[in-house]
């Protein structure tokens, strides 16, 4: 297969505006003994690639980051000394390349990619062996760009340290990324879903999705007193808490005695003390976890869930913008409008 010498890739000089994401070229490197040299085919954008940009999300470096760390892409080059992989492979690389098994490590968290280490939004990149794992067959470059945080994030709230059980009940915040990939994956291990928004739009696709229930919470403030009466008083058995200072108070009230609240991100504005957090989680015995992606092991283990349910858990991709026009997805996941994903097209073909 015939690669290039040169490739176009984005740089964020300074942190502060994702307007400030600029072109440039570069030459696309040559895979080291135990690397592979992966064509990028489609990038899907995080809130933390938007949080990073605007500099609220301090990755301990602030100047010329390559951003984004999710890609689905075709292995062009080998290393010597590879084994297990081969030009024209489809694959994506998971979200810390090092992380591979058991709890992030600080060393792991070190490889993060479109923070710690320079990200994905490029035409060509070179990736750790160990770090990639196969897209399942029946997905897209674009469907399968949005695996390694989004998917993967809400299949570890799931499985770990306890995994969620068939006939258990499953509250996800909201109708983005992990959100939505919370609802099908829950949905595929057998558990009744209620799901949070913003717009009956939006939970009619989440209804489509396989919801039990929804809530508008602009028309229900105290989404938490539904919840319970929906659980007949009992509350849920796991949250997947996406909103973080606008939303924990009520995921801890709507969750069961001895539940969990799987807490991921930080999107919700709001206030609340210490105590609101301190007395529920002590008086109810709630497991507070926090998750941060996953390793590569749970990656396979999560497509295999994937292709064995692949229309239930088929990626919802809500826009894709061409690889000019990067900003300009930044600004629709500003506007805060869109229901799964959106994803780049960085290669054509």
């Amino acid at each position: 297969m015939s690669v290039p010498q040169k490739a176009i890739q984005y740089v964020l000089p300074k942190v502060g505006d994702y307007r400030n994401l600029k072109q440039q070229e570069v030459d696309v490197p040559k895979p080291r003994y135990d690397e592979v040299l992966v064509k990028v085919h489609a990038v899907s954008l995080q809130y933390r690639d938007f949080a990073i940009a605007k500099g609220f999300y301090n990755v301990g470096v602030s100047e010329n980051i390559v951003p984004c760390s999710d890609m689905a892409g075709e292995i062009v080059a080998v290393g010597e000394e590879v084994k297990g992989w081969k030009v024209g492979d489809r694959v994506c690389a998971n979200f810390c390349t090092d992380h591979l098994h058991g709890d992030p490590t600080p060393e792991s968290i070190k490889s993060s990619l479109g923070g710690q280490s320079p990200g994905v939004l490029t035409q060509y990149r070179t990736f750790p062996a160990h770090s990639l794992v196969t897209i399942p067959s029946h997905l897209s470059y674009v469907e399968a760009s949005t695996l390694p945080c989004a998917a993967l994030t809400a299949y570890n709230a799931l499985v770990g340290p306890t995994p969620v059980r068939a006939g258990e009940t499953v509250l996800v915040l909201g109708t983005g990324g992990v959100s939505i990939f919370g609802l099908q994956l829950a949905v595929a291990s057998g558990a009744t879903v209620i799901a949070t928004s913003s717009s009956d739009e939006k939970l009619k696709i989440a209804k489509k999705l396989g919801a039990h229930h929804v809530i508008n919470y602009n028309k229900t403030p105290n989404w938490d007193e539904e919840v319970k009466k929906i659980t007949n008083g009992r509350g849920v058995d796991r949250v997947i808490e996406v909103g973080g200072p606008g939303t924990l108070a009520k995921s801890l009230s709507s969750v069961r005695i001895g539940g969990s609240v799987q807490v991921i991100g930080f999107v919700g504005q709001g206030e609340g003390t210490t105590m609101d957090v301190i007395l529920p989680v002590i008086s109810k015995s709630i497991l507070v976890r926090g998750v941060y992606i996953g390793p590569v092991s749970e990656f396979e283990a999560m497509n295999r869930l994937i292709e064995a349910h692949p229309e239930t858990t088929r990626p919802v991709v809500d826009k894709v913008f061409p690889f000019d026009q990067a900003a300009d997805a930044w600004a629709h996941l500003e506007s805060q409008k869109h229901v799964g994903k959106i994803v780049i097209q960085v290669a054509q073909n």
